[in-house]
């Protein structure tokens, strides 16, 4: 059917059916443009950066950049003039045409793709509502209507008593959203802001790990173990604190209790370095969520240095880039998990791009406070018995919760309305 053909019957059907021919119709005669771009601060977990992509055709997407300071200012004195006036189905285009006009060379990296990452999260929205389905129909549908999640928990607060541990994973399991993965922290012995910690072989500015301290670790994840039964799934966070030499010790001591993963082991920028205690231990490897984009990636992928890529997708280039990414890893048989202290906005727009990548198998909820599911207005539970499931609704299928956003907003800031 051609175009002149198309839209007369999209009219003609406007009558019985208004709300998607409409729509169809409006974009066909080029009548939908980009005509403001939103940014405010929601105080929740972190500082939750929220973006709104209006329209001159009343229709508006809403997107997360990931948390941190200046990229509000980015979002709206930097990027916003680049794409007003723009077609907002033109989504990877738009990408592209901020990160190469807004930075040069520096913008593959930092805050200036995550302030892109979120005006791109909120332009998928935008392109599910006016094409009225799911943004991930539109990033080639999926491979699986649930996404499952695994909830990051904090550093126990006795170290040395086995009662505090099994404390810890008893309050995971009884929280209301029936998890079935956990991760829990390795990095947390010796504590890591304790100016009176004083034990003998400690300098706050090596990467030590000594052996005292992998006895405590391994006996913790031991617990653990004992706790979630021979087949609970469970990550172990490391957070970049250590040398190669003792985390391979470390990492060989936990082989036993077959955890998920070993996350992060060494600091992220050395990719051989990574790839060097990958191939020491019998453990799965994961890391990341500090890299952004492809480029960065994929030595990381291409030189096999992990297990697993753990991409935040509203920092690391959006939901097309991060799917790019999986599907990178993907030619070299490496899963793909998803880090994620986003609010609900930025982890079910997350969820939308998990769900088209083939290999994805599990994404986080890190801290969680309790009106962190009231952020948003949502059909059903956002994550029950584990999982969140994809609805069949235009773009991510949410509204703002006014009420609730407008209650913690960061000081300064104005709803957007």
């Amino acid at each position: 059917m051609d175009r002149r053909t198309f839209l007369k019957t999209a009219l003609t059907g406007a009558a019985l059916f208004p709300a998607p021919y409409e729509k169809a119709a409006a974009y066909l005669r080029g009548k939908i443009k980009i005509t403001d771009v939103k940014c405010m601060i929601v105080r929740g977990t972190w500082d939750w950066n929220l973006i709104k992509v209006e329209t001159d055709s009343g229709l508006y997407g809403i997107g997360e950049a990931y948390w941190g300071p200046g990229v509000k200012d980015l979002v709206l004195k930097q990027l916003k003039p680049l794409i007003l006036g723009e077609d907002p189905l033109n989504v990877d285009k738009l990408y592209t045409l901020m990160l190469k006009n807004s930075a040069g060379a520096g913008a593959i990296a930092g805050v200036t793709m995550t302030a892109a990452s979120g005006i791109e999260i909120a332009l998928w929205d935008l392109a599910g509502r006016i094409l009225d389905a799911p943004a991930v129909n539109l990033l080639g549908g999926k491979f699986r209507d649930r996404v499952r999640f695994y909830r990051t928990m904090q550093v126990v607060d006795r170290v040395e008593d086995p009662a505090s541990w099994r404390e810890h994973v008893a309050r995971a399991k009884a929280e209301k959203f029936g998890w079935t993965a956990f991760k829990f922290q390795g990095d947390g012995v010796p504590p890591k802001a304790d100016p009176e910690f004083k034990e003998p072989g400690h300098d706050p500015f090596a990467r030590i790990l000594t052996h005292r301290d992998i006895r405590r670790i391994t006996k913790g994840m031991q617990i653990i173990r004992e706790e979630l039964g021979p087949d609970g799934d469970f990550g172990i966070e490391a957070h970049w604190r250590y040398d190669v030499r003792d985390v391979i010790t470390l990492a060989r001591e936990l082989e036993p209790v077959k955890p998920m993963w070993l996350e992060d082991p060494v600091p992220p920028e050395n990719v051989e370095a990574m790839k060097r205690v990958t191939d020491a231990v019998n453990i799965p490897i994961c890391t990341g969520e500090n890299l952004y984009g492809r480029g960065q990636f994929r030595p990381l992928i291409v030189q096999q240095a992990c297990d697993v890529v753990h991409i935040d997708i509203p920092k690391s280039g959006g939901l097309l880039e991060s799917k790019k990414i999986a599907d990178l890893a993907d030619l070299y048989y490496i899963w793909t998990a998803a880090h994620n202290p986003a609010s609900p906005v930025g982890t079910i727009a997350s969820c939308h791009a998990a769900a088209a990548m083939r290999t994805f198998r599990v994404h986080e909820l890190a801290k969680y406070i309790d009106w962190w599911q009231d952020v948003v207005v949502h059909d059903g539970p956002i994550i029950k018995d584990g999982y969140h499931t994809i609805t069949d609704k235009p773009g991510y299928g949410i509204e703002l919760n006014p009420d609730v956003v407008k209650a913690h907003l960061a000081p300064g800031e104005t709803y957007w309305g």
